[in-house]
C-alpha cells in the first residue's frame, strides 16, 4: 500500500511539475522546480521501497528523510513568506493541496522502514 501511494504521488507531482515547467516556468521557477524535486524524491522512494535489501532500505530512508525535510522547510517558508511562492508546490503549506498526505507520507514511510529493520534484526 505504501509503495502504491508513493507511486501515485510520483506520478501526480511529476505531471504537475512537467505541465508547470513547460507552460509557465517564468511565473514561479522556484515553486515549479521544487515540485519537480518532489517528483524525483517520490520516484526514488517508490523504487527503493519496492525493492528488498540493505542498500534499497538506506536509499528509502534517505528519500523519506529528504521528503520530510522538504515538506517541513517549504511548508514553513510558504506560510511565513507567501510572496516567495507565487504558485503552490506539492509541499506548500505542508501539502495542504494534497490533503496533507505529503506531510504524513514520509513519517509513515520512515516508521515502516524502522519497523521492518527492527523485525529483520530480531530474526537474525
Amino acid at each position: 500500500m505504501l509503495v502504491a501511494v508513493y507511486a501515485i504521488f510520483a506520478l501526480a507531482a511529476g505531471a504537475r511539475a512537467g505541465v508547470q515547467i513547460a507552460t509557465r516556468f517564468d511565473e514561479a521557477p522556484v515553486a515549479y522546480a521544487l515540485s519537480a524535486l518532489a517528483a524525483v524524491v517520490y520516484v526514488l522512494a517508490t523504487v527503493a521501497l519496492a525493492m528488498d535489501g540493505r542498500t534499497s532500505r538506506r536509499v528509502a530512508v534517505a528519500a523519506c528523510s529528504v521528503e520530510l525535510a522538504g515538506v517541513l522547510v517549504v511548508g514553513t517558508l510558504s506560510l511565513a513568506d507567501p510572496a516567495a511562492f507565487p504558485d503552490a508546490t506539492v509541499w506548500s503549506a505542508f501539502g495542504r493541496g494534497y490533503g496533507f498526505v505529503p506531510l504524513v507520507l514520509p513519517v509513515v514511510g520512515l516508521y515502516w522502514l524502522w519497523h521492518v529493520s527492527r523485525r529483520d534484526r530480531r530474526a537474525a
